[in-house]
């Protein structure tokens, strides 16, 4: 296979950290970091003077640590009905500080890269390997035209965004079933990868995200049927074809930085390009994922 762009790469870590204020919290006397802002929006925070101290330098939020969630609630409304927050997904996001991790609030999911919090991500590489154990093939979704995000691109097997109160590995779980339709018991050999960061401009916002990556090796003949609606297609494909359609760009970012990082993991690449890869991919690893319930 011949060397290939891996565009993903650089577009993980994509972003004008110019064009943004920091976003801090008022919490017992400190000011934490919890986010930004882009400089574009701060005129439109300037209508809530009593719980956004908005001026040059950054966009405070000011309030009792026990009304957070319901103030930002109501300015997220607000927002998402000018069409600054995009989309809504009724699911509820940790706004977490981003020194130690520690919730400061609940917020909708869709209004997360608006503020530019940390998010957390967990994606599955579905595959079927040989009888040596080498993966041969992988199960690639594609996505449904109707996402908020990224619709009609191809995907991981299973993906999705981890919600308040749920670890990574559970979410991989959960999706397992509502996305690939696969119980339990077949996800019972799920394994862990690395988890990668990603820090770059959408145009939602800013995605500040750690993506935990997860294999599953599932046997020939299973079919993975999508339940939720979200994915249009699911298709086994030769490795090669696989790591074909990331590298040129086919697949969402997040899912080809997964199937990057199973293909580094499992040598499924030329020695030279995967150390030329390895290399390039370096500064986004975090560690190893997690498989803590």
């Amino acid at each position: 296979m011949t060397a290939r762009a891996w565009s993903a790469l650089e577009a993980a870590h994509r972003h004008d950290a110019s064009a943004r204020l920091p976003l801090l919290v008022a919490d017992g006397g400190l000011l934490r970091h919890a986010g930004s802002v882009a400089r574009a929006h701060v005129a439109a925070l300037r209508r809530w003077p009593g719980v956004l101290q908005v001026d040059d330098q950054a966009v405070t939020l000011r309030c009792s640590a026990d009304m957070r969630s319901r103030q930002l609630a109501a300015i997220n409304t607000q927002l998402h009905a000018d069409g600054l927050v995009r989309g809504w997904r009724s699911e509820t996001y940790a706004l977490p500080a981003l020194d130690d991790g520690r919730p400061l609030a609940a917020i909708e999911r869709a209004a997360a890269r608006f503020w530019g919090s940390l998010t957390f991500g967990a994606h599955c590489n579905g595959y079927v390997a040989g009888a040596d154990g080498r993966p041969m093939q992988l199960w690639i979704a594609r996505r449904s035209d109707t996402k908020p995000t990224d619709p009609g691109q191809l995907d991981n097997l299973i993906g999705g965004g981890v919600p308040l109160g749920q670890s990574p590995a559970a979410c991989v779980r959960r999706e397992g079933w509502e996305e690939a339709g696969l119980t339990p018991a077949q996800m019972a050999g799920l394994r862990p990868g690395r988890r990668i960061a990603l820090l770059r401009d959408v145009a939602e916002g800013l995605q500040r995200e750690q993506l935990s990556v997860y294999d599953l090796a599932l046997p020939a003949g299973l079919q993975p049927r999508n339940q939720d609606g979200e994915v249009q297609a699911i298709t086994l494909m030769p490795v090669d074809q696989a790591l074909a359609c990331a590298a040129d760009g086919a697949m969402t970012v997040d899912a080809t930085l997964a199937t990057l990082d199973f293909a580094l993991r499992h040598g499924l690449l030329p020695a030279a390009e995967a150390e030329l890869l390895a290399a390039r991919a370096a500064p986004l690893w975090l560690g190893r994922a997690s498989l803590d319930p």
